[in-house]
């Protein structure tokens, strides 16, 4: 167990100088929002796009896990959203909150921690979670909150929000590296030795600006925040666990890293698009900031149980 946790305290270490950077205000707020951008639109893509050339479609999709994940992910969501339902908040709230407990960080910390952890054999499983979390859940979040506040979904809204998904950097660089390694095209030399060099930069980077990004989060609504991120951190995995291990009979080692990937913290574009939607945005920062700071804990519970590890 303690030599789980020192693996993934590394990790932590770095969201923390990120922190710690945002908190003394050595990085301004517009220098971290630049190298956040730096790490979406750059750096994270060449990583997804170099690991998904060098897999198969066939190889990635995987009907035991799709399932297993629909049915662990999808319970918690809507147990959630129906749990707020009856506290009383709206229905775009009660979405917003659904998708805190269901959906994490696997993109940004999911994928680095997991590929140095346990190794390139994981980029499959890692990616094909992290595509359904975006396609799937990314879809239905901005679909319920624009008819809840609109009352209708409207044929200009669900052509932006096809159009948001496909134009997302991360499914973008994951779908062209699919076709890219289908068809086996050679890439030149001096062109692969870029993207590897950009790749490489986006787990340090990624890990820092998760960090710097807390600074600026709240510990409001913290009774709220702490059920989320206890859905999140601890609901969701075991969910995923029954579902994978003992309904559908996901291969092990895919099964595994379904279980990690579901729990990690919740996601940080959530907050962004809670911001931009004006839906509960205070909530959505507290629960982030207590699930990422919580999840070093609890990360090494789970990967130490897997492993099993004493």
């Amino acid at each position: 167990m303690i030599d789980i946790f020192n693996s993934i305290l590394p990790f932590f270490i770095v969201v923390a100088c990120g922190y710690g950077s945002a908190k003394i205000n050595f990085l301004s707020m517009e220098a971290i929002a630049s190298i956040t951008k730096f790490v979406f639109y750059i750096a994270l893509p060449c990583m997804l796009f170099r690991f998904s050339s060098g897999i198969s479609i066939g190889e990635m999709f995987d009907n035991q896990f799709f399932l297993a994940y629909i049915c662990a992910t999808l319970g918690v969501y809507l147990f959630t959203f129906g749990q707020g339902l009856i506290r009383g908040v709206g229905t775009a709230e009660a979405a917003v909150e659904a998708q805190c407990s269901s959906i994490g960080n696997v993109g940004f910390l999911g994928i680095p921690m997991l590929v140095l952890l346990i190794g390139e054999e994981s980029v499959g499983p890692i990616i094909f979670f992290l595509a359904l979390d975006l396609i799937i859940f990314g879809t239905l979040i901005v679909m319920t909150i624009k008819i809840s506040q609109e009352g209708r979904l409207t044929r200009e809204s669900m052509i932006k929000v096809v159009l948001g998904i496909i134009g997302n950097p991360m499914v973008l660089s994951i779908s062209l590296g699919l076709i890219w390694g289908e068809f086996d095209i050679v890439m030149p030399a001096a062109i692969e030795e870029c993207y590897i060099l950009l790749s490489g930069a986006a787990t340090p980077c990624a890990l820092f600006v998760i960090g710097a990004s807390l600074a600026d989060k709240s510990a409001e609504k913290y009774v709220v925040a702490g059920w989320l991120s206890t859905l999140k951190l601890i609901v969701h995995p075991l969910l995923m666990a029954f579902f994978a291990l003992k309904v559908f009979r996901v291969d092990p080692f895919s099964a595994s890293i379904m279980i990690m990937a579901a729990a990690m913290p919740t996601a940080g574009n959530i907050y962004i698009l809670a911001q931009h939607f004006g839906v509960a945005p205070k909530r959505v920062s507290a629960t982030i900031l207590i699930s990422t700071a919580v999840s070093v804990i609890t990360l090494s519970i789970v990967i130490a149980m897997i492993n099993g590890v004493d």
